[in-house]
């Protein structure tokens, strides 16, 4: 929080996500779940609307898109997109769209 203080300056969150399989839920969000994902922006969204210096959330990606297959992607995909490759809702969508709703 010293950071505005010192230089006088907005702040910009940019590029928060998660990684999330479209159809994955649990119970308790676990990484790769649709909650986890919403759990996650939701907490970025908390911190614009409470911190009078956080000017905009960023939110990386709008939807999920092809990547070089390597081991940390699944199905050679980039997973982090709120919404699918075909552009279906995933929890995240939903949940962004109430808390940016005027």
């Amino acid at each position: 929080v010293a950071l505005p203080a010192v230089f006088q300056k907005p702040i910009m969150v940019s590029e928060c996500g998660a990684d999330t399989l479209p159809g994955c839920h649990m119970m308790a969000p676990g990484l790769w779940s649709e909650e986890f994902q919403a759990g996650l922006l939701e907490v970025y969204t908390e911190l614009e609307r409470k911190l009078p210096f956080v000017f905009g959330v960023h939110v990386w990606n709008l939807a999920d898109f092809r990547t070089p297959q390597m081991h940390l992607r699944a199905a050679g995909l980039n997973h982090k997109g709120v919404f699918t490759r075909l552009r279906e809702p995933k929890l995240a969508a939903h949940m962004l769209r109430r808390a940016w709703r005027p």
